[in-house]
């Protein structure tokens, strides 16, 4: 399991720091984890698949996806989460407090404009 630990977090991009952080473990277990000086606690490891989405027998074994595919209502929830611990003058919560206040034509349009976006990047992009 240590190589797996290790291998999710560089996955994910996060230094041991960063990783222990984001558990509120010490970075010192996250080091003996994956070096295989210590083998993590099932609550740990619990911890380590809900907060990353990450599928425990993976973890556990090496077998299966590592992600877990979370559904469209359970990336939207995630992101409204994260996006409530972004500082109030963070461009994605300005940008995410301007389309709540949008009222039915406003999203009309933004519609009609994202749709003419997306045909003339599709009549741009190079053929094969």
């Amino acid at each position: 399991m240590n190589e797996r630990i290790k291998l999710l977090r560089k996955h994910l991009g996060l230094t041991q720091q960063e990783f222990a952080d984001k558990l509120k473990i010490a970075r010192g277990n996250i080091g003996a984890y994956e070096v295989g000086k210590n083998a993590p606690s099932d609550a740990v490891i619990s911890l380590i698949c809900e907060k990353f989405n990450i599928n425990e027998e993976w973890l556990r074994t090496g077998n299966g996806p590592i992600e877990i595919e979370l559904t469209r209502s359970e990336k939207i929830t995630d992101f409204a989460a994260d996006l409530l611990k972004d500082e109030e003058d963070s461009y994605r919560r300005r940008l995410i407090e301007a389309l709540a206040d949008l009222d039915e034509e406003e999203w009309e349009l933004l519609e009609k404009i994202s749709e003419k976006a997306a045909h003339k990047k599709k009549d741009q992009a190079p053929r094969a």
